[in-house]
């Protein structure tokens, strides 16, 4: 879920996915650390406090308050491995990435469409193009169904 060419490119030669966009998205406030007040303005009226309380438990290892980079990474390192595919859930039994792909899904056919992309990124304050929109969707492969299921949006984040 990023502009073409602009977020989410594997870090060189390591495999592993640079999260550092994703995580600024989600750090409303700037501060460099995701507190539960970014995660409610992030998520709007799309979480309740319930699941943002678990996703806070979920990443919060140091149990502070905030979730760092750091955790941040080691979260999405957990749930998705270097082919983009789903590792292992946490420990209430969900995954964070399935909550996400929830959200942004939000007409509920278990797709990501230009329209869900373009819904929540103008909600999360991203000016997005119909163009870049449309390569998201087509790095999940998802550009002949009409958008990207749950293994595509892995994908385009383990990019």
């Amino acid at each position: 879920m990023c502009p073409t060419g602009s977020v989410l490119h594997s870090a060189a030669g390591a495999g592993k996915p640079n999260l550092r966009s994703a995580f600024d998205v989600l750090d409303v406030d700037r501060d460099g650390k995701i507190s539960r007040e970014d995660l409610r303005t992030s998520y709007g009226g799309f979480v309740g406090d319930d699941m943002i309380g678990t996703m806070m438990t979920v990443a919060d290892s140091n149990e502070d308050g905030y979730v760092e980079f750091e955790d941040f990474e080691k979260v999405l390192d957990s749930s998705i491995n270097r082919n983009g595919e789903e590792k292992r859930k946490n420990e209430t039994g969900m995954n964070v990435m399935e909550d996400v792909f929830k959200v942004i899904d939000k007409d509920g056919d278990g797709k990501v469409g230009v329209e869900d992309l373009k819904s929540y990124l103008s909600w999360a304050g991203l000016q997005v193009d119909d163009d870049d929109i449309k390569a998201m969707i087509k790095l999940g492969h998802g550009e002949e169904n009409g958008g990207v299921t749950y293994e595509g949006f892995l994908q385009i984040l383990s990019l």
